[in-house]
């Protein structure tokens, strides 16, 4: 027994060590070379961009095409040295591409954004959503941070580099859509292009992490995070048929009945958790910066995993959402009418699938979950994207880029629980990477798809800074 309380306490002192010895990237107490950066109407340029309501639609029909051309072309005035210096192209129904040759085209760089928005209810915003005013030293509108700054950011860097006679080392596209929102055409189509001339980028940057506050209970430092993969998405729907007729005799249970208890049933039987590549990389870049507990855990993961992966379920949030394939149930619909029993039941489940989770295995186990004479389909499924490096010159760059400009965060990968188009592009690249060059609160984040979407004017510039120091890496 001495032996074993030994053997413990001798565990426990490493473990403690290590914990007291973890360290990581120094990415804090930074003394960047200051940016000089000469946009004096990048403020005005926005505001023209988010007065430009370019909602997209699944029905490219419905689209209001002549506005987004009008906004091609807006662009392409706003910002004439890129145009007189790149070669320009149009994709799909709704894709600019431009290239900025550099001294060299083998390893070139993609730098992505979107400019379509997602629709709004006017009455519901405390100021019009497409009016670009400046409300208490905040831009409001939609698009303001999903994602026109970042096609801002990077039109207003180029712009102004390209003036100042910059040649890149190396090829650099700017590749922009108008019907991300919607799951478009376009980028797939930016995507064949590029591969049938034979380009293949060394690294490609989209939206994704930002640099966010209160990542981790106790944590005094923000945290900017990369996202080096994204989750897969389905949407799985739940059909349950059932005898018709009156509701005052109904069956013991109806087809709605069978349904609900499927989707309960789904709910209480979650995906296990698991401690994925980029939150392993999260807790390594994080832990030496939390309190000891939590500090100990990071430090002794290949220990903690099953500890953490029940943290993760009860915290919740986006922590638990990098963890585990979740589910959401998020649509249903029985009969027209109060008093008629349903024929046919329905319910649409959206499924977000880790890295080694397939749709057909997340469709499998929400199967195996569903009540008698339910049955799931597909009525999409896009599957996860592979990691990109965390060890690569191409991390560093976009590593070095965010903690040049944001002095003090922390500078971490993670795994992007949305979608964007950049998924595309692991087609044809490695390094995909995810990071929306933003510092702004919980409060505002809340606002992307949601009312009252609005950015901090100082973040403008610090969005116009980042791209700036990202391009001079390529």
């Amino acid at each position: 027994m001495l032996y074993v309380l030994i053997i413990l306490l001798a565990a426990v002192l490493f473990m403690c060590y290590r914990a007291a010895k973890f360290k990581a990237p120094d990415f804090t107490n930074r003394t960047p070379e200051p940016v000089k950066i000469d946009c004096p109407d990048r403020i005005e340029h926005f505001q023209t961009l988010i007065r430009m309501a370019t909602v997209s639609d699944s029905d490219y029909e419905k689209t209001n095409k002549a506005l987004f051309k009008a906004y091609r072309e807006k662009l392409r005035e706003l910002y004439p040295t890129v145009c007189e210096k790149s070669e320009y192209s149009e994709h799909g129904n709704t894709a600019m591409l431009f290239k900025i040759k550099g001294e060299n085209r083998e390893n070139p760089t993609v730098l992505m954004s979107h400019y379509d928005v997602v629709p709004v209810v006017e009455e519901r915003w405390a100021h019009p959503p497409f009016a670009a005013e400046i409300v208490d030293g905040e831009i409001w509108g939609r698009g303001t941070l999903d994602t026109k700054i970042t096609m801002l950011g990077i039109m207003e860097s180029m712009e102004d580099m390209l003036k100042q006679g910059f040649v890149p080392k190396n090829d650099i596209y700017l590749s922009f859509s108008g019907d991300e929102e919607v799951s478009g055409i376009s980028a797939p189509r930016v995507v064949d292009y590029l591969e049938a001339q034979g380009v293949k980028p060394a690294l490609v940057l989209d939206e994704g992490g930002a640099v966010a506050d209160g990542v981790f209970p106790g944590l005094d430092k923000p945290v900017a995070v990369i996202g080096i993969g994204e989750k897969g998405m389905c949407s799985v729907r739940l059909t349950a048929e059932g005898k018709g007729g009156h509701s005052s005799t109904p069956p013991r249970h109806t087809s709605l009945g069978y349904l609900s208890q499927s989707i309960v049933n789904i709910e209480n039987h979650p995906f296990k958790a698991e401690v994925t590549l980029p939150v392993e990389g999260l807790l390594k870049h994080v832990g030496p910066y939390l309190s000891f507990p939590l500090r100990l855990i990071s430090a002794n993961l290949g220990i903690f995993k099953g500890l953490v992966a029940k943290m993760s379920m009860k915290l919740g949030g986006e922590l638990n959402a990098m963890m585990r394939t979740t589910t959401a149930a998020t649509m249903a619909q029985g009969s027209k009418a109060h008093n008629v029993l349903p024929n046919e039941s329905t319910a649409m489940i959206n499924v977000r699938l880790l890295n080694n989770t397939t749709p057909r295995q997340a469709l499998d186990r929400i199967q195996s979950l569903c009540a008698e004479g339910v049955t799931a389909a597909f009525e999409t499924e896009i599957p996860a994207s592979p990691y990109a490096s965390t060890d690569s010159e191409n991390w560093q760059k976009v590593a070095q880029a965010v903690g040049d400009t944001w002095t003090d965060a922390i500078v971490s990968p993670y795994l992007m629980i949305a979608g964007s188009d950049s998924r595309h592009f692991s087609k044809i690249c490695r390094d995909v990477y995810k990071f929306s060059a933003w510092h702004v609160s919980t409060e505002l984040r809340g606002t992307i798809h949601n009312d009252n979407e609005r950015i901090p004017v100082s973040e403008v510039s610090k969005t116009v800074e980042f791209f700036h120091r990202l391009i001079a890496r390529l």
